[in-house]
């Protein structure tokens, strides 16, 4: 069973509600949204039943809450891979799914998409796997986000350096897609 996710972040909370993430926060920040900062930083967050009451009072659609789906960004530059997880993630149907093709695009797409996982190339034409795992890491606003790498081309000294670098796991290509799903499903505990 998919745990319901109880505390958003503004980003998340404009997605879900289709407004952007100054509304939300001017929202906040005049006492029509209800939540916290975090200490020390200017990060809010947005408990469910806030967000639910904030939806209710100005008519927007709960079912935007309610999909579920878990948003996964892929990021090769391999288009016949890419092609082969989106189609395989999207007739899952417990995905939504985005893609990129360098690192660069990677960034950008994550500010907007906020994906629950990454499925990450190691070798990408801008960059290496390290530096987008490290600067996601570095990120609070992502710090739910959950990585896998993806190579053809790693030694296990490598793998480590990766798994340090913030990356939950690791699987070498050529892969099974049935392996990758199940390992998506473990990471994202959707068991």
């Amino acid at each position: 069973m998919d745990k319901m996710k109880d505390l958003f972040t503004t980003g998340e909370a404009a997605d879900i509600c289709n407004v952007s993430q100054q509304t939300i926060i001017r929202c906040f920040d005049a006492g029509r949204l209800d939540g916290f900062r975090i200490p020390g930083s200017k990060f809010r967050r947005i408990p469910r039943e806030s967000l639910v009451k904030f939806m209710t009072d100005n008519d927007i659609p709960i079912k935007n809450l309610a999909s579920g789906k878990k948003r996964i960004l892929i990021v090769d530059d391999d288009a016949e891979i890419v092609e082969l997880m989106v189609d395989v993630l999207a007739r899952d149907g417990r995905f939504d799914t985005k893609t990129a093709s360098s690192g660069y695009d990677a960034g950008l797409i994550t500010q907007q998409f906020r994906p629950d996982l990454m499925i990450l190339d190691y070798m990408l034409p801008d960059v290496n796997g390290n530096i987008v795992c490290q600067t996601i890491r570095r990120n609070p606003e992502f710090a739910s986000t959950k990585i896998i790498i993806v190579s053809g081309v790693v030694n296990q000294d490598e793998i480590q350096d990766l798994i340090d670098a913030g990356a939950e796991d690791f699987m070498k290509k050529p892969f099974n897609i049935t392996e990758l799903v199940e390992k998506i499903a473990t990471v994202l505990q959707l068991q």
